[in-house]
């Protein structure tokens, strides 16, 4: 919550999705969480409604590197991913405004 509370600017859209995704959240200790959902460091895959499919790690804005496929909780797809499960679909707003669909297909956690 510091860090998303802390943006302004461009990125201050995707920071109050953030916002309201941990507003939403419960908190609960590490070994509660399944290993299907979605959290800081997972490496999950997803497809959207247009096609879209991927796999990417879930990290903080400074660990981000997009074609080592690492993105960061603070862009619309990193947001929309946190909390999800494997199965789980959620609307989601791209970049360019199009409303879409984005399902989770596979939660994998780093070891």
């Amino acid at each position: 919550m510091t860090m998303a509370t802390g943006i302004s600017g461009p990125m201050a859209v995707v920071a109050d999705q953030l916002m309201s995704e941990l507003d939403r959240a419960r908190v609960v200790a590490q070994t509660k969480v399944p290993d299907t959902a979605v959290r800081m460091g997972s490496i999950v895959s997803f497809t959207t409604t247009d096609g879209f499919d991927r796999t990417y790690r879930l990290v903080y804005p400074g660990e981000a590197d997009i074609s080592s496929g690492k993105v960061s909780v603070l862009t619309p797809i990193g947001a929309a991913l946190i909390g999800l499960r494997e199965g789980q679909t959620i609307p989601w707003t791209a970049r360019d405004g199009r409303q879409l669909g984005l399902t989770v297909t596979r939660v994998e956690q780093s070891q």
